[in-house]
């Protein structure tokens, strides 16, 4: 029997009927729930996975020895986060139309528009090519110590290959996302990291190959990630991958500048942090100052694999619902997706706020570090709270291809108003840490609003207008 709460649209799937009552309120929270939860578990079991990878190489390093687990720190936090969050920015705009495009029925014609993400993401790589091959130098002029900058350079050159890799990887994993074929994902993930550990305790502890085992490591994991997700794709999912076709290398400008105008939101999110970790070490106690802030910034991190998984889940539902012109039911998984994220914020805010004297001693035994990552604790809840705000609405963003629009207002919020009072809390009024941390908090507030007052005035019936615009524009030629 069809509940009179949803109208039967031409695609399997109805839109919502407008919520009158309790009982429809409950049937919107349970329908969502499942299909937003669907994706998002799958997705934040992979970050976990791949975060875990990172930390493998980091873990074998250390035990090479300490110059070359700083010299891994350094390749990962500064040359590998250039092309990695440069990729992933890009492959959101596929995000935008695969999903678009699953939940309008035409997802055999997004098959060309990944081929095009392959070819600029490949040539992309190639142009970030001497930022690997000079390294060394890069990493010297940043002021890092003369021997860190060596074999972090070595190892950069290395690991070319893994960097090719992802050009491969993201469009093929955004095509099965879109298609909420999450769990092949993060399979191929987890066997990735099983092989990844094997390869590693062999090359390392058996073969004693060193920094060199490492990047060997590295680069196979890499590419058996990729290769395993191009062949379960062409080889499983015949009805929705059409075959390579030549009219890939048709309008690759276009599609070149679509790619870095969305890649524009994730990359400045992403490297504001770097700047407040770069202006941490220049205050008066940079040790502690860096060290506090990296403590709670890794904790911050174990909840970002949940928002990630959460980011995307709403970014395929929302691109889903548009595609399949149901804008009801676009909101109403936001109003979901929101209610939820903010109650998981709220409970990992209150055990942050229970063991702000505990959770640093999982990274040192110093007193004074402990106490300063204590000192932390409550910006650290609040920015776990909004986040959980803003990764629901970032996962909008993408999914309604607002990438461009958002990445100007992360522009405003964080470097024309959260960076410069960050700067003057943490050194005009010796603030230090905290005071960083304050502008950062004032950013990303001003963000939430912004965000949250477009996503509320947004006419979503005019979305799936510009959606299907869209799928005329990009999928369709």
């Amino acid at each position: 029997m069809e509940t009179p709460l949803v109208i039967q649209k031409h695609t399997s799937e109805p839109d919502y009927l407008p919520v009158e009552s309790l009982k429809d309120v409950m049937f919107v929270l349970r329908t969502e729930t499942v299909k937003i939860w669907r994706v998002a578990l799958p997705m934040a079991l992979l970050a976990l996975f791949q975060l875990l990878m990172d930390s493998s190489t980091s873990i074998y390093a250390g035990h090479i020895g300490d110059i070359e687990l700083s010299s891994i720190g350094v390749y990962q936090g500064v040359i590998g986060a250039i092309y990695f969050y440069l990729l992933f920015g890009m492959s959101s705009a596929l995000a935008t139309l695969c999903g678009q495009a699953f939940g309008a029925g035409k997802i055999q014609s997004t098959c060309i528009y990944v081929q095009r993400s392959w070819i600029i993401l490949t040539a992309t790589c190639i142009i970030l090519l001497p930022i690997y091959v000079y390294a060394t130098p890069i990493l010297k002029l940043l002021g890092q110590d003369e021997g860190i900058a060596e074999v972090a350079g070595r190892y950069s050159i290395q690991v070319i290959p893994y960097m090719f890799s992802f050009a491969v990887a993201f469009p093929i994993q955004r095509f099965l996302q879109a298609q909420s074929k999450v769990k092949v994902i993060m399979c191929i993930a987890f066997v990735d990291l099983l092989i990844q550990n094997g390869l590693l305790y062999i090359f390392i502890n058996v073969f004693g190959w060193g920094i060199t085992g490492l990047a060997i490591v590295t680069n196979i994991v890499g590419w058996l990630y990729a290769v395993a997700l191009v062949v379960y794709t062409i080889g499983w999912c015949k009805e929705e991958w059409s075959g390579f076709c030549w009219m890939a290398f048709r309008d690759l400008w276009a599609f070149a500048k679509l790619s870095l105008a969305s890649s524009v939101m994730n990359c400045l999110e992403q490297w504001y942090i770097t700047c407040i970790m770069l202006l941490a070490g220049l205050l008066d106690n940079p040790v502690i100052a860096v060290g506090s802030y990296s403590i709670c910034f890794n904790v911050q991190g174990w909840d970002d694999m949940l928002r990630l998984g959460i980011n995307t889940a709403i970014s395929v539902r929302v691109s889903n619902t548009l595609g399949m012109s149901h804008p009801r039911a676009a909101i109403y998984s936001f109003c979901v997706t929101m209610f939820q994220s903010l109650l998981l914020g709220i409970l990992f805010m209150t055990v942050i706020f229970f063991s702000k004297d505990e959770f640093a001693k999982i990274f040192t035994d110093s007193e004074d570090m402990i106490l300063a990552a204590a000192d932390l604790a409550y910006l650290l809840g609040v920015t776990i709270v909004l986040n959980s705000a803003s990764q629901v609405m970032s996962g909008v963003a993408i999914g309604s291809g607002w990438q461009v629009m958002v990445g100007y207002i992360n522009l405003a919020c964080y470097y024309i108003v959260g960076l410069p009072i960050g700067i003057f809390l943490g050194f005009k009024l010796h603030l230090g840490v905290k005071g960083l941390w304050g502008g950062t908090m004032c950013g990303s507030i001003l963000q939430t609003l912004v965000l949250f007052t477009i996503i509320w005035k947004t006419n979503w019936s005019k979305e799936v207008e510009q959606t299907a615009h869209r799928m005329r524009l990009y999928v369709e030629q």
